[in-house]
Order: C-alpha cells, then structure tokens, then sequence
C-alpha cells in the first residue's frame, strides 16, 4: 500500500499569501482597518507599516492603548464571541500592508495547525505581558520615564550593532494620549532629551541607545532639572518637606 505523504504546512507562506478565506490588503496612512462598533469578522496580521490602536469613552475622549508594528496581528478579539462587535478602532500611521484573515478562517487554522496556533498563542502572551508592564508604567513612573519608555519600544531596540533608530511619523498628540499627559509635556520632554542628545529630530525621531538612561537613573544632571506638573510638582514639594523633616 502507498502511503499518503503529509501535507506540510508552513506558518510563514501562510502568512505571506492570500488563499481561501484570507486577502493581503492595502491601508493608506491615517485610514482604519476597522472601527469601534464594527462587526469584528477578521483578524489582520501587519506585514509591513505601522498602526495604532485607540479607543474612544462614551463622553467623545480617545485614547491610544498601543502601537502595532509589522509581525503582529490587529483585531484579535475577533475570536472572543461570534459576531462581536470592536471595542477599538485600528488606524495606519504610515502605509500598511496586511493579511485579513476572517474569523472562521483563523479558528480553522488554529484547530488544525499546531505550529500556527504555537505561534499565535506566543503572540497573545506577549502582548498580555506588554499591557501589564504599561499598567505598571502608568501607575509608578514618571511621565517622563513614560514617554522614554514609549520611544525605546517604538524603536524596537535590541538589534545588535545599531546605534539609533528612526521612528515612523508620529504625533505629540498621540504620544501624550499614550503617557496621559498633555502634548505641551511631551514638547518639553521631546526638547529636553534632543538637548541631551537622547533623540535627534529632522522631521522625524531618531533615538539613541542613550535614551535607557532615562529609564535607568531617576536623576538627571543638576544645572538641567525638569519642570513639574501639577502632580509632580506636588510630590517634588513633599520631598522637600521630607527632607526638611530630617
């Protein structure tokens, strides 16, 4: 009897090629991929771009829950409940392309493809573990470290032997919704570190390895302080008072 040879599959040309149930498809910058209240019927792999995803409160206030860059899925709650609706809306920062995969597709391949399911599952603990480290951010750090912090994973430091990496276009505005605090922070912040030598800046961001400083010392050099905010101004006095005390 002739066996049968087993059909391989790969979970990289599944990724790089349209098929049954999946469309590689084109975003231009500022467009969404999907929207807050859609139907969530798809899921979308990021191929090459960048995007952001926001929510927007009943009261009209968005805010930007997280970056997305190339090799990462969009739209993921999809799988949660058939026939769900988004709970946020993904938007291209600069021109992406993407795999949209539908929703009984995605569960086809899950069910049946070990490694692709492996892989899937990798990709939702990483951002499991990333959304708890920005929890932990916005609780203990400073807006400061924050936006440092938002700036190293833009960058996506960890390629060996590079120095600086540029960023793709984005907004004060959006950096201040991501670090909640306000966009004339951001500006100070942005101008500080450029004076530094943390970041450079010719129409768009360049960051420098150096920027970790920030994340690993409290302190910065005496003759350059920050200014407070309100919040921090209040915790800046009550050091003082501290230290008063002593």
């Amino acid at each position: 009897m002739v066996e049968l040879q087993k059909r391989t599959f790969s979970v990289a040309a599944f990724l790089a090629s349209a098929g049954l149930g999946r469309r590689i498809v084109e975003i231009p910058p500022k467009r969404p991929f999907f929207s807050q209240g859609d139907v969530a019927d798809s899921v979308f792999y990021l191929r090459k771009g960048r995007a952001k995803v926001t929510v927007v409160s009943l009261a009209g206030k968005e805010a930007t829950i997280t970056l997305v860059a190339p090799g990462e899925f969009l739209g993921e709650g999809a799988l949660a409940a058939a026939e769900g609706l988004r709970l946020s809306t993904a938007t291209a920062i600069s021109a992406c392309t993407a795999l949209k995969i539908s929703r009984d597709e995605m569960i086809r391949v899950m069910h049946e493809e070990h490694d692709f399911s492996d892989m899937f599952l990798k990709f939702l603990l990483e951002r499991s573990m990333r959304v708890q480290a920005d929890l932990v951010d916005q609780l203990f750090n400073s807006s400061e470290k924050r936006l440092a912090r938002i700036l190293l994973l833009m960058s996506e430091f960890g390629a060996p032997g590079e120095h600086a990496q540029r960023l793709p276009r984005i907004s004060q505005e959006t950096l201040a919704e991501m670090i909640g605090t306000t966009r004339s922070r951001v500006s100070f912040f942005m101008n500080r570190f450029r004076r530094m030598g943390f970041i450079s800046y010719d129409g768009r961001i360049e960051v420098h390895k150096s920027l970790l400083n920030v994340i690993l010392h409290d302190q910065f050099s005496a003759d350059d302080p920050p200014k407070p905010g309100n919040g921090e101004r209040r915790n800046g006095e009550a050091a003082k008072g501290r230290r008063a005390s002593v």
